[in-house]
């Protein structure tokens, strides 16, 4: 916990636009006040607090505080974070009410807002219902694992940061799954109720409203279908919307148990908490039939239609013991960003085999197989939602803000990287994510790099990551595939890739190149040049990032000795990502990690002007970094062993030092 100085040295290091970000959500959160005071009015004057929740009260708020600007937002993450959460979040066109005014722009000399009082005050509270009516409500879906091995303690953590959550626009529906068996169905039905009762508690006692248990909102028919039919939920439905969107607008923090009401016998049943979340993410995406078009015979009672202009859902959040989706090797800690359009099928696989090879072992509860449902879960339920929509999976620890215990904090081999480059401090990755829309760490940043400085001491310890962040994300496309084969120089003469070939398309590769430079490419000049030269090409999506690459021969060296000799150097030649999709969505990070580890897993170099702001994430993600004398070049390398060997060195800085840049304008290259 930080003290005072600390506290001024967070407020010192935030950047004007996350300043802007908590200010904006102070004058939100006094409104909401003032508003809850016109309303209870009618009850008489509310009893002042005593110094005790005074205490409490300002605690928590420098903590809330501290969590925010501790969240490394940049002016892009905190105008996107307005433009989404904003208090009236209706999108740009929606007017704000009075009271926004009234925080913004009619404050006195000293800062304060004036006082609003008698009709006006009356004003100001109806435009705040008015606005509140209208209000697109931000909705996470929580999935709560085993809730009942969480300590009192751990659960008091989680529940605060979900109340975080909902002070920053975003309001969740709970469903704890108490991973039971079946057969114990008696035990199992009073373990999710001791649950359902504890989350409620603590989450009531970090805010007003607090939470609310809602057991009528999903119901179940074997007949008929009420949304888009799944193979894995065929049956499971919200068949009273109501009772989930009425709570939430009046700002409460739900809490739905794994159990439908069958309309047939008009009887609760335990069911599985998967296909509760599947059928909540299917209402609020509006997915879900209407009463008008219900099947022949059903009554029109049974289901509300869907909400999709009313409610987004824009997190499925999972909270599970067993953290993130796991590396590819064990101990390693969780994977940061899984792109599901590209690494689902292959990563599910892994998993339930894994699994399946636990339980051959006798090994019960196995989490690889755990870990295969949380991935499927979120792949089904972001299948129906938006692409702006995503998945954290992490651990109540993570959740909870609290840090691993040092028994559990072990060295990392950092492989052969050079230097410690120690990257953030440590955040609570919901609310980190739900202001910048990134995980904690870069997917793309080696994780011998993510590093945590030990307390009392300069030893750097490695905090592996538990969460992982999934996304929709975008197909990968590479010439020459990979999976052919890895990428190695072509035999002088033999046939290569051209960017004239047919599968590439070059109007849009060089719309790619210029929007991302910010100036216009020499095309023909450009063609020329890697004519002969070129190793291939990495394509994110509908071209919204790519990277060329290229085999070089060091200056004098003609491609028959470079090829024979093994002198020919990886090169990248151009990244690029499209302006709109820079900063969002981890293009940058695709294609980044396509090319380290399925092109050139051995390594590639490039070079960048010794100003360019982008250098720090270079840095951060190559090997090593050397400034050349004369020169306005900075190179980077992936290489492990080039700073061991000197002739690696030398190719590497000679073809840095002498590429022709290929623009159409005479400002200095890129």
């Amino acid at each position: 916990m930080l003290g005072g100085r600390g506290v001024r040295g967070a407020c010192k290091r935030a950047t004007s636009a996350t300043q802007s970000l908590a200010f904006r959500q102070g004058s939100i959160q006094r409104f909401s006040t003032a508003e809850n005071g016109v309303r209870s009015g009618r009850s008489g004057e509310k009893r002042p607090p005593s110094a005790t929740e005074a205490k409490q009260k300002r605690e928590s708020d420098r903590q809330f505080l501290i969590s925010v600007l501790e969240s490394s937002a940049t002016k892009r993450d905190a105008k996107t974070y307005l433009q989404t959460f904003g208090s009236w979040g209706a999108g740009p066109k929606t007017t704000p009410p009075p009271a926004a005014v009234v925080s913004d722009e009619l404050r006195d000399r000293s800062g304060a807002p004036p006082s609003v009082q008698g009709p006006e005050a009356a004003s100001v509270a109806s435009a705040a219902s008015a606005a509140s009516a209208s209000e697109v409500l931000h909705i996470a879906i929580v999935k709560v694992r085993q809730p009942q091995s969480w300590d009192d303690d751990l659960l008091d953590g989680v529940a605060k940061t979900l109340t975080r959550l909902r002070d920053l626009g975003l309001r969740s529906i709970l469903v704890p799954d108490c991973d039971l068996d079946d057969g114990e169905a008696v035990h199992a039905r009073q373990a999710i109720f001791q649950q359902t009762d504890r989350l409620i508690r603590a989450i009531s006692r970090h805010s007003s409203p607090g939470a609310e248990l809602v057991c009528s909102a999903i119901w179940k028919n074997g007949k008929a279908q009420h949304r888009l039919p799944t193979a894995d939920f065929p049956d499971l439905f919200v068949g009273f919307g109501s009772g989930l969107t009425t709570p939430l607008r009046h700002g409460h923090i739900l809490v739905v148990p794994p159990r439908a009401l069958c309309d047939e016998t008009l009887t609760y049943a335990p069911v599985n908490a998967d296909g509760v979340i599947y059928a909540l993410t299917s209402y609020f995406a509006g997915l879900q039939l209407g009463s008008q078009m219900a099947p022949e015979g059903e009554a029109s009672r049974s289901v509300e239609p869907g909400l999709a202009r009313n409610a987004l859902v824009d997190r499925i959040i999972v909270i599970d013991p067993a953290g993130g989706i796991p590396r590819v090797r064990d101990g390693d800690g969780a994977r940061v960003f899984v792109n599901l359009e590209e690494e689902f099928d292959k990563l599910h696989a892994v998993l339930v085999s894994r699994g399946q090879s636990d339980a051959r072992k006798g090994t019960a509860g196995s989490t690889k197989a755990r870990h295969a449902e949380n991935l499927k879960l979120v792949k089904s339920t972001l299948a129906i939602l938006p692409s702006t929509s995503s998945a954290i999976i992490t651990s109540p620890a993570e959740a909870a803000n609290r840090r691993a215990p040092p028994d559990q904090i072990h060295e990392t081999s950092v492989g052969q990287f050079l230097g410690g480059v120690k990257t953030r401090r440590w955040h609570n990755p919901l609310i980190h994510n739900l202001i910048t829309d990134r995980p904690i760490y870069s997917a793309s940043l080696p994780i011998g790099r993510i590093k945590s400085s030990a307390s009392g001491g300069d030893h750097a310890l490695a905090r592996l990551p538990t969460t992982t962040l999934a996304k929709k994300g975008l197909p990968v496309t590479i010439f020459p595939d990979p999976r052919n084969g890895p990428w190695t120089p072509p035999k002088p003469g033999a046939p290569r890739l051209r960017l004239t070939d047919t599968c590439i398309d070059l109007p849009r590769l060089v719309h790619l190149i210029n929007d991302s430079f910010n100036r216009q490419l020499d095309v023909e000049h450009y063609l020329r040049r890697v004519e002969n030269d070129l190793a291939g090409i990495i394509i994110a999506g509908e071209y919204e990032g790519g990277a060329i690459l290229t085999w070089e021969r060091p200056s004098g060296m003609d491609a028959e000795t470079a090829y024979a000799t093994r002198r020919l150097v990886p090169y990248l030649d151009k990244f690029a990502v499209l302006k709109r999709s820079q900063g969002a969505g981890g293009v940058a990070d695709i294609v980044f990690n396509a090319m380290v580890r399925d092109c050139f897993p051995d390594g590639v170099c490039w070079r960048s002007r010794k100003n360019n702001p982008v250098n720090k994430w270079y840095f951060e993600r190559s090997c090593g970094v050397k400034k050349l004398p004369d020169s306005n070049w900075a190179m980077f390398w992936t290489t492990p062993e080039a700073a061991e060997s000197e002739q690696i060195m030398g190719d590497y800085e000679d073809v840095c030092r002498n590429i022709q840049p290929s623009w159409a304008d005479t400002k200095p290259a890129d």
